[in-house]
């Protein structure tokens, strides 16, 4: 996506990986339009962007609200005609507890902003995008946690939450019109509010200016830390080594793979 001249909505904006995305496509010539419950938050957001001589505006509400989520995209249609992408970025942890401990209620308010926040807008504006069918981009932000499990203890509901993002990202990715492009942000340890005792994590801005450049290639899994491929390969050894104790390629196996069938059927139509 070549951002110059774009409108672009960021949900959880004003602050972390949010604002630091602003700012990097802000400097683009892009158009910014912030969003999240806070608006002492966002006033001094939209403030700092505009310093630096970003086009900024912000609306209040919360992702988790279909009717402020669909709100939020009418002001953008009339701030600027209509919005070209949208970074749902909004998200939460906290709930650091096991998972045969943890409170029903905290899990579902999680999940609620992580899963069904992210729902709320990539639905929302897609189906404008779609609609419209002008050249529009759609990009969640999910987590490392998304790809093997960082958190390995006090936290299942949050690795739980980034797995979906991912899944209902790489489907969007098959799904949606060749007019949207379709990106998944996976952050890993980030300077932020949820982070802001980690001395070891990376500088939002070093994140921002990494994660920027792959969303203008058109890249689908936009990445940062370097040694997350570590983690990743650890986790599938252990699946590899399973399926070949126990489950090894056997003649005619391709027969019950799900994709090969769905593409026979759609060839034989």
């Amino acid at each position: 996506m070549d951002f110059r001249g774009k409108s672009v909505v960021i949900t959880g904006g004003a602050t972390g990986i949010g604002f630091a995305l602003a700012k990097r496509i802000g400097a683009t010539g892009a158009r910014i339009i912030l969003f999240e419950p806070r608006e002492k938050k966002l006033a001094e957001a939209v403030g700092a962007l505009g310093a630096l001589g970003i086009d900024a505006s912000s609306f209040a509400g919360n992702v988790t609200d279909g009717a402020a989520v669909e709100a939020l995209a009418d002001f953008a249609w009339r701030q600027h005609g209509r919005a070209d992408v949208i970074i749902a970025n909004a998200g939460v942890g906290g709930v650091r507890t096991e998972i045969l401990d943890t409170d029903d209620d905290a899990a579902r308010a999680l999940m609620e902003v992580n899963v069904w926040g992210v729902w709320n807008c990539i639905r929302t504006f897609g189906r404008r995008f779609r609609d419209d069918g002008r050249p529009s981009a759609i990009y969640a932000t999910a987590s490392e946690n998304g790809l093997f499990n960082a958190v390995r203890r006090n936290g299942g509901i949050y690795v739980a939450s980034k797995h979906a993002v991912v899944g209902l990202m790489d489907t969007l990715r098959n799904e949606a019109p060749a007019t949207i492009e379709v990106g998944v942000i996976i952050p890993g340890w980030v300077k932020s509010d949820m982070t802001r005792h980690a001395d070891a994590a990376m500088d939002a801005d070093t994140f921002a200016n990494r994660i920027v450049p792959q969303m203008e290639a058109g890249q689908f899994y936009l990445v940062s830390h370097p040694y997350n491929v570590v983690r990743m390969e650890e986790r599938w050894a252990e699946a590899y080594a399973a399926f070949a104790s126990y489950a090894p390629r056997e003649p005619g196996d391709e027969a019950m793979d799900v994709a090969l069938f769905v593409e026979r059927m759609r060839a034989e139509r």
